[in-house]
């Protein structure tokens, strides 16, 4: 007689997946810009199997949009879309949980929206199923020398890195973004956040130490 396969709840069904999925890499090329990046499709095709396997399926909700015109240095005009997603998770015995997401897209033709959700999508796979974008090295791989705990720079360099930017930055990136038409969701994915207000400082030096090698803008 056949073993009934046992129906996972939420909890156990989300920690599986996550062990079958595994790192999905940045192995998708911006022909614009040059930057590598993991693709919606590339989410997708790595968790369709473990989902199925596990008994999981994903319901979206469009809880807020807002899109407004913007002009490219070009002169083009874009439509420029922000959705506020709600994706519920359910598991076989009709158990849940829930991500709420923001995605922001930019399109010249109809398809704002279409890449705000894609984004919002993507952002909540990689954070519910924790997925890493590369294996995890082995330990004894890798050597790091350190300065003596509590010397100076070591502190200063651990307060800035906790430090969030203020609204004035936040400000002063998202304008180089339309005057530069860079798309404020590279620098996120980059940076690994949802938002400019979740950027610290040591990130903001960064940004702007590598404004054109980065993101395709004019440096500054």
């Amino acid at each position: 007689m056949a073993e009934t396969k046992k129906v996972l709840n939420i909890f156990e069904a989300i920690n599986q997946t996550m062990a079958d999925v595994g790192a999905i890499g940045k192995n998708t090329k911006n022909q614009q810009q040059g930057f590598m990046f993991r693709g919606i499709d590339a989410v997708m095709n790595a968790l369709n199997p473990a989902m199925i396997k596990n008994g999981i399926f994903i319901v979206p909700q469009v809880l807020e949009q807002t899109r407004e015109e913007r002009t490219t240095a070009k002169g083009a005009v874009l439509i420029y879309s922000i959705c506020k997603m709600k994706y519920t998770f359910y598991a076989q015995d009709g158990s849940s949980v829930e991500a709420i997401v923001i995605g922001e897209g930019m399109d010249s033709g109809d398809k704002a929206t279409n890449k705000a959700m894609s984004i919002a999508f993507k952002y909540a796979a990689f954070q519910v199923f924790c997925i890493p974008t590369e294996e995890m090295k082995d330990p004894d791989a890798e050597v790091h020398e350190v300065q003596p705990k509590g010397t100076k720079s070591q502190t200063d360099m651990k307060a800035t890195e906790k430090v969030l930017i203020d609204s004035k930055k936040q400000s002063i990136l998202a304008d180089r973004c339309t005057k530069d038409n860079v798309h404020p969701a590279k620098i996120m994915e980059k940076c690994g956040v949802q938002d400019f207000s979740m950027l610290t400082e040591k990130q903001f030096a960064w940004i702007v130490a590598n404004w054109s090698k980065e993101f395709g803008g004019k440096a500054g």
